[in-house]
């Protein structure tokens, strides 16, 4: 297919931050143009009553459900750090 006539691909590199050569520019222009195609004819598709949805399939909440837990110890929390002070974990400074 050919390129939209309105595409303007410098534009649309611009905006994605790229640095494209001639040649990409002629190959993703193409490819672009065959894009905006297919959603031209995609416009044609008679969507009245379907539902609008934001999934293709139904999207459930897979989350366990909230439930307090007791937490380690503070020995088990604590048993690998490198050092450790006041059952904290106590680490090299890093601001003045």
């Amino acid at each position: 297919m050919s390129s939209a006539p309105q595409l303007d691909i410098d534009h649309v590199a611009h905006l994605a931050r790229l640095a494209l050569t001639p040649e990409e520019k002629a190959k993703f222009a193409q490819q672009l143009g065959d894009v905006l195609h297919h959603i031209e004819q995609l416009k044609k598709v008679d969507v009245t009553g379907v539902e609008p949805m934001a999934h293709a399939a139904p999207v459930f909440n897979v989350w366990a459900d909230d439930v307090a837990q007791p937490g380690l110890p503070v020995e088990l929390a604590l048993k690998n750090a490198p050092a450790q002070r006041d059952h904290m974990v106590v680490v090299p400074k890093v601001v003045e």
